[in-house]
């Protein structure tokens, strides 16, 4: 059986949001809720929080998580999490949990998991949500992914995607992809290898490398709309969600 360990990153020098780990979210740190969510998680055997910031380890330490320091010029949150992979051998499976997401479902993680655990030939997985909201659907910063028959992305995309040329075409969804994924451990360190290739760069999403390597991508659809947090408003609006119940 697979041994899955989740990885949270968790870098204080975000362009949009500096400190964002440690900004207080309904009486806790933002990086707090996440560690929280992995501990209801059943389908994991560990969970560790990864920074380059002493200020989050420090934060991440006084509320008991397993917190590792990584080198502090990494490119993307990928290479700490491949990093921190390194002193964790016995873990073949690895979740990476956006260290911005204190509301996601550790239903959907454990989805993760288990679906890496029951095919071992599977190199990476993910998540995406049906978008119903239009005003999102032109949005940059809402990432949209399309699917094949049998479930794998073919497509990332900051642009509508599919674009509607036909409309009210019977079983069309648009979704949005959600920022979680996971790796068969021998994959993400050769992920890693790899240079960004010019679809990455492009569009600014890391998981095109993967598709232009001619990697698979398992999209699990998912009823779990939860927002991140990527701005103090988002943060206020979070805040608002949690103390609502």
């Amino acid at each position: 059986m697979s041994s899955c360990l989740a990885v949270i990153p968790a870098r204080w020098a975000s362009t949009r949001f500096p400190g964002k780990p440690l900004e207080e979210i309904a009486g806790k740190p933002l990086v707090q809720h996440v560690w929280e969510r992995c501990q209801e998680c059943s389908g994991l055997d560990a969970a560790v929080i990864a920074t380059d910031d002493e200020r989050i380890l420090a934060a991440a330490q006084a509320f008991g998580a397993d917190v590792r320091m990584t080198r502090a010029d990494h490119p993307s949150g990928t290479d700490r999490i491949a990093e921190v992979a390194a002193f964790f051998p016995t873990h073949d499976c690895i979740i990476n949990v956006q260290g911005d997401e204190p509301l996601i479902s550790p239903a959907l993680i454990d989805r993760l998991a288990q679906t890496l655990r029951e095919q071992p030939d599977l190199p990476m997985v993910t998540a995406a949500n049906p978008l119903t909201d239009e005003a999102l659907l032109d949005d940059p910063n809402v990432v949209k992914t399309v699917l094949n028959l049998a479930g794998d992305a073919l497509y990332f995309s900051r642009s509508r995607l599919p674009f509607p040329r036909t409309r009210n075409v019977p079983g069309l969804q648009t979704l949005r992809h959600k920022g979680i994924y996971g790796y068969r451990r021998d994959f993400l360190l050769q992920f890693v290898s790899w240079p960004p290739g010019i679809l990455e760069q492009t569009e600014g999403l890391e998981q095109l490398r993967a598709l232009e390597n001619g990697a698979r991508i398992r999209v699990l659809v998912t009823g779990d709309d939860s927002p991140g947090v990527d701005t103090p408003e988002q943060a206020r609006i979070v805040t608002a969600l949690i103390k609502a119940g």
